[in-house]
């Protein structure tokens, strides 16, 4: 049989790395029973090879379990423990990897991929404001571990030391958890009416650290008439 389709670009790169990157799009974690297990977006795996075990991930109870119930967030993620090799990937977005050494990343719950059990996480809101511009509630990770995260398109890094940084709350895949964007509404209530609300609120950021924003606000789905 004869194929492009088995070329050395399509074949499984062998590696020691636990976090790898098959392509831009498609990520290969190494599991063993001794290593962190691996938490996931649910419907994130694609494939995997040798002995795995799925689990639902719980909140942990407390405050994060009555998070979860009320915002609806981290309710979709799976616990992954085993022996071999798994694949995840979703939507054909674009992936990649952050090492945490001790810091702290908020997160986009939409753009979450994966990311190492031995990072501690929370469902954060951004206030009072989060319902009014679309429930912004979002994952706050931190520790040591790795952190896959998805982006609808090749992610650009913005500083936003230099001067105040705003950004479509769809857009917005992560950014530093220092800042504490706040909700800015530059359009009148008279503009608004029959328009969505995309581009109605946006995020602000202004301060030591930056902001990852993907070229898109991701899939929508079409109101019903």
């Amino acid at each position: 049989m004869r194929s492009n389709l088995f070329d050395a670009a399509n074949q499984e790169r062998q590696t020691t790395d636990r976090w790898a990157l098959q392509s831009n799009k498609l990520l290969r974690c190494s599991l063993t029973p001794d290593a962190p297990e691996i938490i996931s977006a649910s419907g994130a795996m694609v494939a995997y090879q040798g002995q795995m075990d799925f689990s639902y991930q719980g909140s942990g109870g407390g405050m994060k379990l009555l998070k979860k119930m009320a915002t609806g967030e981290g309710g979709n993620m799976m616990r992954t423990r085993g022996q071999g090799e798994i694949f995840y990937a979703r939507q054909a977005d674009e992936i990649f990897l952050i090492q945490l050494e001790g810091e702290a990343l908020t997160l986009n719950t939409k753009n979450m991929l994966a990311f190492d059990s031995s990072i501690q996480w929370d469902i954060k809101s951004l206030g009072g404001a989060g319902f009014m511009a679309g429930g912004l509630f979002n994952l706050f990770l931190q520790g040591q571990g790795m952190v896959a995260v998805t982006s609808d398109g090749p992610p650009m890094l913005l500083d936003c030391s230099q001067q105040p940084t705003f950004v479509d709350p769809q857009a917005a895949v992560c950014w530093s958890a220092n800042l504490q964007p706040q909700i800015k509404n530059d359009f009148k209530m008279g503009s608004l009416i029959g328009r969505g609300s995309g581009e109605s609120f946006q995020l602000g950021f202004h301060g030591p650290g930056f902001v990852v924003v993907q070229p898109s606000e991701g899939i929508q789905i079409p109101s019903s008439s």
